[in-house]
């Protein structure tokens, strides 16, 4: 079993609707692709009422696993592409990874002499 250990994850929290420019902007920078997962919640920015009843923004959380020689490259498409230098636009973060386990096409992009599809 090959564990590779050399990658790292970005996880970004936007509002919804926005994934598909960030997963669009990293994969430009180099990722394979994302994950994106249905969320809610609210920051600091975003604490809204209606009727005094509090609203929970929904959210994408977005995770992308990447070669850590490309985290800076990668974690900089996303905040231009999704403004997260601008307060309530979303928030990034970079997890160490410790173990990976099927992701042969990241690790060993040639499987059989043939480039591995998606």
């Amino acid at each position: 079993m090959n564990m590779s250990h050399d990658h790292k994850l970005i996880i970004t929290i936007i509002k919804k609707g926005r994934s598909e420019k960030i997963i669009d902007a990293a994969k430009k920078a180099g990722a394979r692709g994302g994950t994106i997962i249905n969320g809610r919640g609210v920051g600091i920015h975003e604490q809204k009422k209606i009727l005094g009843i509090p609203i929970e923004p929904e959210k994408e959380i977005i995770l992308t696993l990447i070669h850590r020689d490309k985290v800076d490259t990668v974690l900089q498409a996303i905040v231009e592409a999704g403004n997260l230098n601008k307060p309530g636009t979303g928030i990034g973060f970079v997890l160490d990874v410790e173990k990976v386990v099927g992701i042969v096409c990241l690790v060993e992009p040639f499987l059989d002499g043939k480039v591995c599809q998606e």
